[in-house]
């Protein structure tokens, strides 16, 4: 069996180790920025664990500048280590959210900060040794079977945060007033055609096709969609690091569309060695 038949070639392999590099980048530098100017929607996460609110104005420089750094430490040169840190605490910081009281579907919402870093880091490899896992040795060449595992991850994630979003807004009630105002839409109009909770339905359906039939053209769809929802942010006042925080929402698509254009024909050539 050829090299070609065993692994993604390298040049999908060295692509999709980019979309997720930078995907993984963006969130952890985006949300690191609002630790750095404080925020404010940060104070419950910090009660939680009993940390009075003098306190936690202080400590935020602090998470926001550890976020930062491994941030910019993976766009220069990706670390195991780091991304095994940047997925719990991506996880952690996710689930914060419904012990805080604001709705398990922000837990979903936010599977990009957990799930692109874990697919990151099945195609780095898992480190051969302590030590290892902090060196700078390459990903091993992506196999056909890992490829299939980083699909799975990247299939769930995309999944769970179309559903998360979705179900903020039929659930909670997402307010579009001032997203709406960005594209010079009235709050009369608005609420003569409401966008919930049809959007959030949109959105759930979506991600189940996701979960039971990615077809590659609907992740494109997917990518296009969350990179132009997510455009609003910025556009109706707030940080632009809200807009950069959500790089996994963007990547992770992506990143799953491009995955199954490398794996498509090695897999179906295995297949039928393995069959013949």
């Amino acid at each position: 069996m050829s090299e070609r038949d065993e692994s993604i070639a390298s040049s999908d392999s060295d692509t999709l180790h980019w979309i997720l590099r930078i995907a993984v980048a963006a969130c952890f530098i985006g949300h690191g920025a609002f630790g750095l100017i404080t925020k404010a929607a940060w104070l419950p996460y910090f009660a939680i664990f009993g940390i009075p609110e003098a306190w936690a104005w202080k400590l935020m420089p602090v998470v926001g500048a550890v976020d930062v750094s491994v941030g910019v430490l993976t766009l220069i040169q990706p670390v195991r280590a780091a991304i095994l840190y940047m997925t719990f605490w991506g996880f952690q910081t996710a689930c914060l959210r419904p012990l805080a009281g604001q709705g398990v579907w922000e837990l979903l919402e936010r599977a990009g900060n957990y799930g692109v870093p874990l697919a990151f880091l099945c195609l780095l490899g898992a480190g051969r040794s302590p030590a290892d896992w902090f060196s700078f040795r390459p990903g091993p060449p992506l196999t056909i079977e890992r490829a299939s595992a980083i699909g799975w991850i990247l299939r769930a994630t995309t999944a769970l945060l179309l559903i998360g979003h979705g179900g903020f807004d039929f659930a909670m009630g997402k307010n579009w007033t001032s997203y709406s105002a960005a594209v010079g839409i009235s709050p009369t109009a608005l609420a003569a055609h409401p966008l919930s909770p049809t959007a959030g339905w949109f959105e759930c359906v979506l991600g189940l096709i996701v979960l039971c039939w990615p077809m590659r053209g609907v992740l494109l769809f997917v990518f296009a969609w969350k990179l132009a929802t997510e455009a609003f942010r910025p556009l109706a006042g707030e940080p632009i690091w809200e807009f950069i925080e959500r790089g996994g929402s963007y990547g992770a698509p992506l990143a799953l569309a491009w995955l199954q254009r490398g794996y498509e024909e090695p897999a179906r050539v295995a297949h039928l060695r393995a069959s013949g």
